[in-house]
C-alpha cells in the first residue's frame, strides 16, 4: 500500500490551500493519506521557531498574507480576503473530530477537508462545537455520537501522540508529508510528493555541519 502521512493542523491556512490538491494526487495514484492532526504551536516552537505572535508584521504579512493570495489563485481555491476572525481559538476539538473517524479513509477525508475549507471560505470558529455539529451532520454523520467519541480519552491519547510523533520527525509546520521516510514541508511541496509516489528522490549523502 502506497501512503501519505500528512501531519497538519486543523486550522493550518497552507493544509487548506493544498487540501484539494493533496486529494487528487492520492486518487489518482491510489495512494491512502494517513492523517495526523496535531496541536502546531508547541510543536513549531520545540523546533526552534518563533511564536507566531513574536514574528515581524513584515513576516506575517508576506507569509500569512500574500503568499495565501497567490497560492490560492494558483490552486484555484477560494480564500477569505483576511485572517479568520476565530484563528486563535482552541482547534483541539475540530482535530479530535477528524481522529473520531480513524486516520484513514474517504471519511477522515471528506471531514478534514470541510473543517478546513469552513474555517479559511467561510470563517468558521473551530472551537464552537456547534459549527463542526453542522459539518458533521452535513457529511452524513451523527453528529452527537461523533463529538462524544472526539472528546474520549483515547482520541485524547492519539491527538498527544500525533504531536510527539512530529516533534520526534523535526516536523517544522503544517503541512508536512511523509512519503517513504522522505519529508516534504508546505504544500508548494506537492508536486515533489506526487513524483515520489512512483519515483523517490534519491539520498546523495549531502550534510550540513552542526548548528552553533
Amino acid at each position: 500500500m502506497v501512503t501519505i502521512e500528512y501531519y497538519y493542523s486543523a486550522h493550518s491556512a497552507f493544509a487548506y490551500l493544498g487540501s484539494r490538491r493533496l486529494l487528487q494526487i492520492c486518487a489518482a495514484a491510489e495512494a491512502t493519506l494517513i492523517h495526523r492532526p496535531f496541536a502546531l504551536s508547541p510543536v513549531v516552537e520545540a523546533q526552534g521557531s518563533l511564536p507566531f505572535a513574536a514574528r515581524t508584521q513584515a513576516h506575517v504579512d508576506y507569509f500569512f498574507g500574500r503568499e495565501i493570495e497567490r497560492w490560492a489563485e494558483w490552486r484555484g481555491v477560494p480564500v477569505l480576503g483576511h485572517r479568520p476572525v476565530h484563528h486563535d481559538a482552541d482547534y483541539g476539538l475540530a482535530a479530535r473530530m477528524i481522529l473520531a473517524l480513524g486516520d484513514q479513509g474517504f471519511d477522515v477525508d471528506a471531514m478534514s477537508h470541510a473543517v478546513l475549507t469552513a474555517h479559511w471560505v467561510h470563517d468558521a470558529d473551530l472551537s464552537d462545537a456547534r459549527v463542526l455539529a453542522r459539518l458533521a451532520t452535513a457529511l452524513g454523520h451523527d453528529a452527537d455520537k461523533l463529538l462524544r467519541r472526539a472528546g474520549t480519552a483515547e482520541i485524547d491519547a492519539r491527538y498527544a501522540e500525533n504531536a510527539e510523533a512530529a516533534r520526534a520527525l523535526g516536523v517544522m509546520g503544517s503541512p508536512t508529508y511523509i512519503v517513504g521516510g522522505d519529508m516534504f514541508y508546505g504544500q508548494d511541496r506537492l508536486e515533489m510528493v506526487e513524483r515520489a509516489l512512483t519515483r523517490p528522490f534519491a539520498a546523495t549523502g549531502f550534510r550540513n555541519p552542526p548548528v552553533g
